[in-house]
C-alpha cells in the first residue's frame, strides 16, 4: 500500500514558478511508476507527467510541454513537478498518483494510489 502527499501548491503570478512536491511512503517507491494529475473546477482530471519507476523515461501532456518538468529522487521518496512560465489556465487541483508498471501515462484508471492534492492557483 502506497501513501502518498503532495505539498508546495500555492498563489502565484502568470509567468511565474513553482515547484509541486509528492512524498511516498509504505512502499518501495523506485518500484512504482508516477505520474502528475490535475482537476480544475468543473473539467475532467487532466494527466499533466509521468515517470518510470527508474526516472529515465518521462511523458508530458501536451498543454504542459516545454513548461513543466517531471523529477524523482527514490533515495528520499520524493516525486517532483517543477513549473514554470505558469499560465492561468493552470490553476488547478494537483494530484500524485502511482502505480506498479504499465505503457499508457494519461488514463487515471491505470494508476491504484492517490495523493490528497495540492491546490494552484495562477493569477493574471
Amino acid at each position: 500500500q502506497v501513501r502518498l502527499t503532495e505539498s508546495g501548491g500555492g498563489l502565484v503570478q502568470t509567468r511565474g514558478s513553482l515547484r509541486l512536491s509528492c512524498v511516498g511512503s509504505g512502499a518501495t517507491f523506485r518500484d512504482y511508476d508516477m505520474g502528475w494529475f490535475r482537476q480544475a473546477p468543473g473539467k475532467a482530471r487532466e494527466f499533466v507527467a509521468g515517470i518510470k519507476g527508474t526516472g529515465d523515461t518521462t511523458s508530458y501532456g501536451d498543454s504542459v510541454k516545454g513548461r513543466f518538468t517531471i523529477s524523482r529522487d527514490n533515495a528520499k521518496n520524493l516525486l517532483y513537478l517543477q513549473m514554470s512560465n505558469l499560465k492561468v489556465e493552470d490553476t488547478a487541483e494537483y494530484y500524485c498518483a502511482g502505480r506498479r508498471t504499465g505503457s499508457v501515462w494519461s488514463l487515471r484508471e491505470r494508476y491504484d494510489y492517490w495523493g490528497q492534492g495540492t491546490q494552484v492557483t495562477v493569477s493574471s
